[in-house]
């Protein structure tokens, strides 16, 4: 069997498994990625994990490359550079030292952009020539294709919108210091960050109320919503109106026939999409309106950014 490695370098977990042509998932795991501080023990970690997965398969194996998948990541140069969202900052060589450990094929690319090469390949956009992905984990992610081709950049960092300015200079600060960036409202984070904004702006009774900042997780957040929480529902509300001014701002770039979402914030279903659909069809300029499609990703939940990584070596082979 023929497989690729495929690494989804997350600020919270990284996830490594191994996917075959049709972009099936036949191996998968994680580590928390804070738990690796120095970059040498963090690649070793990758090879280590990768050779785990790769025994557990029955039969013989034959790795084609390994696709990595990171915040911050230049395509062009095989670099991390100044990721928020990750402990190693400035110029990191993760290509040049991985390789060293797995010699292989192998490529990096931010993570968003990766995942809409997984969408093309293996996702619900494969018939489609005009589409952005959104990731929405710890931070907020972008990759655009548009003419069929995905949007790389002179050095391999398009895609940055979720440090866009969306409050014209005042308001949260992103990871990277922009003021008003949009990860810092519409992310997994910038929900946690939402919940408190609400409780000291409210005096509405909630379950928060007596839940610290490092013990709240955005599945909380949901089950609240489902049981009424008005804390919670004002959050997702606030959430889904910004994002649908910055989707709507950016259909006016490209004019994509779709937007995909994928990442831990789309696990919450209703509660943001339903309020998102709304006010996006809102915010639209007229000659976009009903022309613009939502969609959550056509990749398997878990493995979808894995299966994104993978796609940078997929997209190399004659299938």
């Amino acid at each position: 069997m023929k497989i690729v490695i495929g690494v989804d370098i997350g600020g919270t977990k990284t996830k490594i498994g191994l996917v075959d042509q049709h972009g099936k998932c036949h191996a998968k795991t994680f580590f928390r990625t804070r738990e690796y501080p120095e970059l040498e023990s963090f690649l070793d970690k990758i090879k280590s994990t990768s050779d785990e997965l790769i025994e557990s398969l029955e039969g013989e194996v034959s790795v084609l490359g390994c696709g990595i998948g990171a915040p911050n990541a230049s395509s062009k140069n095989g670099t991390i550079e100044n990721a928020s969202n990750l402990v190693w900052k400035e110029s990191v060589p993760i290509l040049e030292k991985l390789k060293l450990r797995m010699p292989m094929p192998m490529r990096i690319m931010n993570d968003a952009s990766a995942a809409a090469l997984g969408e093309m390949l293996f996702g619900g956009a494969n018939k489609m020539k005009d589409f952005i992905v959104i990731t929405l984990g710890t931070g907020f992610g972008a990759g655009i294709v548009a003419n069929g081709q995905l949007i790389d950049g002179y050095d391999g960092f398009a895609g940055e919108l979720g440090h866009v300015d969306m409050t014209i200079g005042d308001g949260r600060l992103t990871g990277l210091g922009v003021k008003g960036g949009l990860e810092a409202y519409v992310s997994a984070t910038g929900l946690k960050r939402t919940i408190m904004y609400m409780l000291s702006k409210y005096m509405t009774e909630s379950r928060f109320r007596n839940i610290a900042y490092n013990d709240l997780h955005g599945e909380d957040i949901t089950k609240a919503a489902e049981e009424g929480d008005e804390i919670a529902l004002m959050a997702f509300d606030y959430t889904a109106r910004i994002m649908a001014l910055a989707l709507a701002n950016f259909t006016a770039f490209t004019q994509p026939e779709a937007f995909i979402l994928m990442g831990g914030l789309t696990n919450s279903g209703k509660w943001i999409l339903e309020p998102l659909e709304g006010y996006f069809n809102e915010y639209l300029l007229d000659v976009y309106k009903g022309k613009v499609k939502i969609l959550k990703s056509g990749m398997h939940g878990k493995t979808a950014a894995i299966c994104g990584a993978a796609a940078l070596i997929w997209e190399t082979q004659e299938h």
